[in-house]
């Protein structure tokens, strides 16, 4: 999300990013705390230690990714000639929030079949505060949730129509 936010100057995207790392840092510090209270003895210790490493290393992460999120919400931006190769690239990142009026609603991932159909793949949704990551095939979509996905510029293009409620039917 960091680097798509970077390279098509997208304020959303970099927002977005910002919210996850802040959430990882509570995460990490409540999983840290944990590991610490879980550990009874030197054996318990050694096990948790790698859990605590992961963490630790999950934080870093997060911690780049807003570093690079920061280039487009500080204004900084990246060189026009990374742009320009970027604009050449066919796979893309966006969000879209779906309206109640969305033909999408109440239908699972999988029936839509918006790879075959427009070449977009769902690979987030943000519901009621709440990340799932890699939804299955069975997943329902609702009004409200906001759905990240990767594609070509046209299907997510036709993707975000339909999430709005401007189109009214999926295409073959």
């Amino acid at each position: 999300l960091a680097y798509s936010a970077a390279l098509f100057n997208d304020k959303d995207l970099a927002e977005d990013v910002l919210e996850l790392e802040k959430r990882i840092d509570t995460l990490a510090y409540h999983l840290e705390m944990t590991t610490m209270v879980a550990a009874r003895d030197a054996k318990d210790a050694e096990v948790l230690v790698g859990v605590s490493k992961v963490a630790a290393a999950t934080d870093k992460i997060s911690d780049a990714a807003a570093d690079i999120a920061a280039i487009v919400t500080q204004n900084i931006g990246v060189h026009p000639i990374v742009s320009e190769i970027f604009e050449r690239v066919e796979e893309r990142l966006t969000k879209a929030k779906v309206n109640e009026k969305s033909v999408l609603v109440g239908k699972e991932i999988g029936e839509l079949k918006l790879a075959p159909r427009m070449g977009v793949d769902i690979i987030a949704i943000f519901r009621e505060n709440d990340w799932i990551i890699n939804p299955k095939e069975n997943e329902k979509v609702k009004a409200g949730d906001i759905l990240i996905a990767r594609g070509t510029h046209e299907g997510l293009r036709e993707l975000k129509e339909l999430c709005e409620g401007k189109l009214d039917k999926l295409e073959d």
